[in-house]
């Protein structure tokens, strides 16, 4: 029977992420985008328990007015780290303005626009701090594509890929952070509906189905697994044509 040990789980993606950057950017910092929500506050949380509040930095990226920036304020305060705030209204206007004298952008593009441009940002703050940029995406969003290729779903390492929304909270629990953030009813930040009212079931329900294959009502079903077939190939490394001609390696070095 499936039994989730928060505890032993939190401990074990904490060695994880020390690892990763023994191996792959030694003393460098992990740098994230900084919402608010449940998943950026783990990740950040997870961060610091692996490395030290030195060695996270938090970008916070309201798109003109955030109604809810004071809980970014509230965990970045509460964690104690380093955070820049970074306005991205401009240059999502910006951006928009120079395309639109030539094409007519649609709604799915100017939707992914300012989450596109919040990672770009990130990067730019991480390239600048010697840093490595944490992917906050869990399990129950990459399983049916619920985020922005090259967006929120880009990062250098993910320590939430392979946990459901209900086990994130547990681990949010265990590492103590205020219930309000780990609580918080996920917004999607691009429309303003909940994550919930835009995939047409709950989380929980997703979860269940996803561990125990489990699920009651038959049209969810078959939207779920619509939405995980669709959306693979974000999961997936960018299609490359394979030439047949063989290169040279050299890793003894």
């Amino acid at each position: 029977m499936y039994s989730f040990d928060a505890v032993k789980v939190k401990n074990d993606c904490v060695q994880w992420i020390r690892e990763f950057f023994e191996n792959n950017g030694k003393g460098c910092n992990a740098v994230l985008g900084i919402s608010g929500g449940k998943d950026s506050s783990v990740a950040a949380a997870l961060c610091v328990e692996a490395l030290g509040k030195d060695r996270v930095i938090g970008v916070l990226m309201p798109c003109g007015k955030q109604h809810d920036i004071d809980m970014a304020y509230k965990l970045v305060n509460h964690l104690g780290i380093s955070h820049y705030e970074v306005n991205i209204k401009d240059c999502v206007d910006g951006l928009k303005n120079a395309i639109s004298p030539e094409l007519d952008l649609s709604t799915q593009a100017v939707t992914n626009l300012p989450p596109r441009i919040r990672m770009a940002t990130v990067y730019a703050v991480s390239q600048s701090v010697n840093g490595r940029v944490v992917n906050t995406c869990n399990l129950s969003e990459d399983w049916v594509g619920y985020s922005t290729r090259y967006g929120d779903a880009a990062g250098d390492f993910s320590p939430m890929c392979n946990l459901t929304v209900q086990e994130v909270k547990a681990i949010g629990r265990v590492l103590g952070l205020p219930e309000d953030l780990v609580d918080k009813v996920p917004i999607d930040g691009l429309c303003g509906k909940t994550d919930e009212d835009n995939l047409g079931f709950t989380y929980a329900e997703l979860d269940r189905y996803i561990r125990f294959g489990e699920i009651d009502d038959l049209t969810k079903k078959e939207r779920i697994d619509h939405l995980h077939r669709i959306n693979q190939f974000k999961l997936q490394l960018m299609p490359g044509f394979d030439s047949g001609i063989e290169t040279f390696e050299d890793f003894s070095q």
